[in-house]
This record gives structure tokens, sequence and C-alpha cells, in this order.
């Protein structure tokens, strides 16, 4: 019997241990969906503080790995926990870089020495797999913290017979984030400078490590199809659409998945009643819980209540939604948002909420409990996002009966089909031009919808009905291993 393929799965963050965004989820899921096709997966992230200090069983493995860095060699420690699952997952530690408050930076900017430390993490991730003896067959990498892993692959590990079949595949979450450094430091991460060239890991007199990725990677996947169209362009690019078309015979469109065992109305611990497609009554429960823990007016329960939840960032169209709330209220709809960010949209959203108290109301904060009761209560839900890689709430919004209306991009264009009244096929309603007067009239077609009962039944259990669970995506990573394992070093 063949032995089964080895994947060497290496992200920033990985739920439920350490978390800022999505990356997070798809890292925590796609290795269990990965695994249920027979795959030998295991998984590799930095020892954050948010690890040490959480009650999560792990076990140091391992002390005083020598991990070679520039013209230096820094012990790490490995530490080992194993899923419910029963998928392995590993944690480098070493305090002076990740002992801190938060993943990558804290209120004045990103830390300094990134570079140093996520170069730390993906040379100790390669020297702890040749020293357990798991020689993987591909490593999985996940935006720029991981992007020098193909590199070092691809020049210092080249002559090492241990890694020399071993391929790689770099995720792109969002291409927004590029792991910018000065040219200076290419010798602190242990790179000659023969590398630091326009086909490599220059990037306009600087380094970029998700330039690095992308170019030395054997294959590339952006997580979502359509996203993996658009950053080959100038519109969405954000300057990495050159070498994304140059390469793009190896780069693939592979939607992201969502985990229903943490998002389902019928199972959800966070929301006050249950429901599913087969029986919504708990649904109207839930608006009247949010109803009264926002403080709303009572007679928002008999009328449509829109949802934010996202980053307050000018990617997510925070410029629309302040263009649009006022007609929103003004329509007999409430207004409810879940957002942390940018200060001058905290203050916008503010003076909003409080010129229209009982009808708007906003929260400050990453409140996960709190996202699920907004999911779960809120009739529909909005993302006018100017980009999105893949975006998952407006997949858990469908699970929830919440129907989303967002702007046909990436991701978001990808996951909702527009309602067609007259064939009631769609899941959602979907603008494309970025501006207001688009956005606003997708919302007042949401809302006609609405006040058609039969007509928001049908919309809102095709959307109960959709399925988004890994096992499709999973597949597609399964092959795209397949098709690359053993070519290594000498290809891509």
């Amino acid at each position: 019997m063949d032995e089964p393929l080895k994947v060497w799965f290496l992200a920033p963050e990985v739920a439920p241990f350490a978390k800022t965004g999505g990356l997070a989820d798809v890292a925590g899921s796609l290795p269990s969906a990965i695994r249920r096709l027979g795959i030998d997966v295991r998984v590799g992230l930095p020892f954050y503080r948010t690890v040490k200090e959480a009650n999560f069983s792990i076990k140091r493995v391992l002390q005083g790995l020598e991990v070679p860095l520039g013209d230096k060699t820094l012990p790490c420690d490995v530490l080992e926990t194993r899923t419910s699952e029963g998928i392995l997952v590993y944690f480098f530690d070493r305090e002076d870089f990740f002992d801190r408050a938060d993943l990558y930076g804290d209120q004045d900017g990103d830390y300094p020495d990134n570079l140093e430390r996520f170069a730390y993490f993906s040379r100790a991730a390669l020297v702890f797999a040749k020293e357990s003896g798991f020689c993987f067959d591909v490593v999985h990498c996940h935006d720029w913290q991981t992007g020098l892993i193909p590199v070092y692959l691809k020049t210092i590990c080249r002559s090492d017979p241990f890694f020399s079949q071993a391929a790689s595949v770099f995720t792109i979450h969002n291409v927004g984030y590029q792991g910018l450094f000065p040219a200076d430091s290419l010798s602190a991460c242990g790179l000659p400078p023969s590398e630091f060239h326009p086909e490599g890991v220059e990037y306009w007199g600087k380094i970029s490590l998700l330039k690095a990725g992308i170019a030395y990677a054997n294959a590339i996947t952006a997580v979502s199809p359509r996203y993996s169209r658009e950053i080959q362009t100038s519109e969405f690019g954000m300057g990495m659409d050159g070498i994304l078309g140059n390469r793009s015979v190896d780069l693939y469109g592979i939607l992201n998945g969502v985990d229903y065992s943490a998002w389902d109305p019928a199972t959800d611990k966070h929301i006050s009643v249950h429901y599913s497609v087969g029986n919504m009554k708990g649904k109207g429960a839930c608006k009247a819980a949010l109803v009264r823990e926002m403080g709303l007016d009572e007679c928002i329960l008999d009328r449509p209540l829109l949802a934010v939840i996202s980053r307050l960032t000018v990617q997510k169209g925070y410029d629309l939604l302040l263009d649009v709330a006022e007609d929103v209220i003004g329509m007999d709809a409430g207004l409810v948002i879940l957002a942390a960010g940018e200060k001058k949209y905290q203050q916008a959203l503010d003076a909003l909420a409080q010129e229209h108290h009982g009808r708007m109301a906003v929260r400050i904060g990453f409140d996960d409990p709190l996202a699920h009761r907004i999911m779960a209560g809120s009739d529909m839900l909005l993302v006018p996002s100017r980009y999105e890689p893949c975006g998952l709430t407006q997949i858990y919004a469908l699970k929830y009966g919440t129907v989303p209306i967002v702007r046909a991009t990436g991701g978001l264009d990808d996951t909702i089909c527009q309602f067609d009244p007259k064939s009631g096929e769609g899941t959602g309603f979907k603008f494309t031009e970025y501006d207001a007067t688009a956005f606003l009239h997708q919302i007042k077609a949401a809302l006609n919808a609405y006040h058609d009962r039969r007509t928001w039944r049908k919309v809102v259990r095709n959307g109960m009905n959709a399925d988004f669970s890994w096992e499709e995506s999973a597949r597609e990573y399964v092959s795209l291993y397949q098709q690359i394992a053993g070519k290594g070093a000498s290809h891509g």
C-alpha cells in the first residue's frame, strides 16, 4: 500500500489557537477536511502569548532546536498538541519573538522585527521537519509571513537531499498585505544578495515576502476563483499583477469553505433559541433578543433589520455604508453594526447612531459571541466591499437565513447568486459598480422582497440550503498537491 501524501501546513495564525482574521479560520478547518481525504497533514505556527495563556493541552516535545538565521544560530523549543480530529499541531517557541501582546504589531504599527520573527518561524519549521523525520511532499504556506519558505527550499535547502523532492504551495489570502522590508535586511533572513532581483524577492527597492512566496512557490492559490483573476489586473493586483500574470499558469482560485460546526443556527451555543431551515420560529426569538440587547425600538421587530459585521477599513466599503445609512433608516428599517478599526469610521458611525437612537446601534470591538447573535437576529447582511478575496460572513449569513447584499467582487461574487423574484432562484442581492446609488438600488430590491412574505421565505430558504463546507475545496487542494508532489526545487 502506498504511503499517504505528506503535507506540512504552515500558517501565521490557526484557529482556535491564534486568530486575527479569516486566515485563522481557514488554517483551523481546512487541514481536517484534507485529512479526511487520506492525507498525512501536520500543522505548524508560532507559539504566541495568546496560545500560552489559553487552556490548551500542549506539551513540549523538543528543546534547543538549532535554527540558523543570518549569521546566527538561535535555539527554538517545539511544543505539540493533537486536535479532536487527530491532527498534530506544532508550535515554535522563542519568547523574545513571540511572547507579545499581539501577533503582528501594536497600536504603534507593525513590529519592526517582523522580518526576523517570521524568517525564524519559517527556518524553524523546515529544520524541525528534518530533525523529526517528517519528510513532507508538499509544504502549504499562507500569506506573506510564510513567503520565505518557498525561497529557502529553492536556495539554502536546495542541496539537502531531505528537501530535494519537497514542493510548495503559496496561498494568497489578501494581496494587500505584502510583507515589505528594507533591502538591507536580506542577510538577516539568511538569503544571499543574488536573490534580490525583480524576478526574486525585490519589489520596488524593498523586500516583499508576499512576492517571494509568489515567485518561488511551485503553485500559487487565491481564496476564490474570481479573486485569482482580479489580482492579475492593475485595479485589484496592488502592484503584484505583473508577477501574478507571469505565473498565471501556476495560479489557481480555490474557494474557501466554512466550518459549520461553529456556524450553524441549529447548534450555535451563542444564540438564545436554535432554528433551522425546517423550523424558522427561533429566528424571530433571536431578533427580539438582539433588538433588546442593542437598545433598538420595539417597532424594529416588525421591520427589516440590516446588519454589518466587519473591520472598519476602506476595503470593507464604509464610505458607501456612511452614504446610505440615513436612507436605509428612512426606509423604515433598523441598522446594527459590529466593527473595529479606523477611528474616523468609528466616530462617524457613533455620531449616526446617536442621531438615530433606537433605529441604529453600533458596537465597536471584536466580539465573536455578539457576531453570532447579530447574524441570527438580523434579516439582511450588508457587505459592500471595495474588494474581497473570499469573505466568510456572507457565507455564514446564508446559513442563518440572513440575506446578503454584497458587491459583486472576489469571493462575494463567487458565493452569492442574484435573487430573481420571477424564477425564485438566487441567494442574495448584488451590485457591480462601487457607488452608493448601485448599493442603495439593491438594498431597495431586498426590502421589496422582504415585504412579500412568500418571496422572502424563498430567498431565505435558498440561502440556508446552500452548502459551502470544505469537502469540495479540500478535494481541489489535494488534487493540486498530487499534481506538484515530487517536483521540488527544480520546477515552478
